[in-house]
């Protein structure tokens, strides 16, 4: 099976790149290359590509307009290609919220030797979206309603961070069934010296913004979030979610202490844990080893939650590659906490998910809105 790509990029030098790093996978064939959003809108009508790369500043059009234009006259993939700055990171969630599935660091120093070292992930990325496709209408994770921003940001927190390793590209069939919406199973399942961890990765973002909106700000218990986003994106997420929800959101620093009404991003390039000092909880971070990929690791974090909070943590697992949040989940079933996870149909990637729900892990599957209605009533 040969999956159909369509390159959009204003430098002639990154579409070359791009060719050749593409022309090393047998099952990926460059069908067509676009130098502006314009063309790119065209290109995809005509070709028909199953994934295309979608550069961010392009002249005539942009490539956030270009893939609001795409997703509206020819729904398709799309991975971005965005720089890692601030600007790179803003502009990327416009475009994941205008309808792109995933995105890829470019980076504009060294960036032969970056995109080589990266070619493994990249070509796995494409070939995952490509084989994914589209998420139906009645399924796709869509951004949540506009909001109103709040009238005083909290601080911008500083960033770190690094990018998750290959996930293996084959899409897991859909297991375990769904449950029939929360209800009493979704009730008050944590105490208020309690804890909730969502672990999320490829689709995170949109997901995280419709699961997180109906929080009230005065939400009895911490919640730390491991989404699986290069370092610099980091505090520009956080931002983002302080802005549009009711809670206060930031990013996550080494010492900080647990509170109730907070959500804490994870950084990247890092791992979080969570640890009992003295009377409270506070958050550590600490230097991967070479063999942990995940940077930072849902793994990681619920494990060390589910040491400190037993059967008061609520871990939930949303759309994403891979399967990181199994071990982690394994750990917090056997402290007696409980699990919650994304089902197929609202899922991006339905592989992290996909993973704890297999192995038996699961309390509840549940939709993206289902997940949003319950989450506020999760504590008793």
């Amino acid at each position: 099976m040969s999956i159909r790509v369509l390159i959009v990029d204003d430098s002639s030098f990154f579409r070359k790149l791009l060719r050749e790093i593409l022309a090393q996978d047998p099952f990926l064939t460059v069908v067509g290359e676009a130098t502006n959003g314009r063309e790119a809108v065209a290109l995809t009508q005509e070709l028909g590509p199953d994934v295309v790369t979608m550069d961010v500043e392009m002249p005539v059009m942009n490539g956030i307009s270009a893939v609001r234009e795409i997703m509206a006259r020819k729904p398709t993939p799309i991975l971005m290609l965005s720089a890692l700055t601030q600007e790179g990171a803003n502009a990327t969630f416009d475009a994941l919220d205008a309808g792109a599935m995933d995105f890829f660091p470019k980076r504009t120093d060294n960036p032969e030797e970056h995109m080589q070292r990266s070619a493994r992930v990249l070509r796995a990325r494409l070939r995952t979206l490509a084989i994914r496709g589209v998420p139906s209408r009645v399924g796709r994770p869509v951004p949540p309603p506009p909001m109103a921003p709040r009238p005083a940001p909290a601080s911008a927190p500083g960033a770190t961070r690094g990018l998750p390793a290959a996930a293996p590209p084959v899409v897991p069939p859909p297991v375990a069934p769904k449950a029939a919406g929360g209800g009493e199973q979704t009730r008050g399942v944590i105490g208020r010296r309690g804890m909730v961890v969502i672990g999320a990765s490829t689709g995170g973002p949109a997901a995280l913004q419709q699961v997180l909106r109906k929080l009230p700000a005065c939400f009895p218990v911490p919640l730390l979030v491991v989404q699986h986003m290069p370092a610099a994106f980091t505090a520009a997420f956080a931002q983002r979610l302080d802005g549009l929800l009711d809670l206060d959101v930031r990013e996550a620093a080494d010492g900080d202490p647990l509170r109730p009404g907070l959500i804490y991003i994870a950084p990247g390039g890092v791992h979080v844990e969570v640890r009992r000092e003295g009377a409270g909880m506070v958050v550590r971070t600490r230097i991967p080893q070479p063999n942990e990929h995940y940077r930072p690791s849902v793994d990681i974090a619920l494990a060390s939650a589910a040491e400190v909070y037993g059967a008061d943590l609520l871990g939930v697992v949303l759309t994403g590659m891979g399967d990181d949040g199994l071990q982690g989940a394994r750990a917090l079933k056997a402290q007696g906490g409980r699990l919650w996870a994304q089902d197929r149909a609202t899922s991006v990637i339905y592989g992290m998910p996909a993973a704890v729900a297999k192995a038996g892990l699961t309390d509840v599957v549940l939709g993206l809105d289902e997940l949003a209605d319950s989450l506020p009533g999760c504590v008793r």
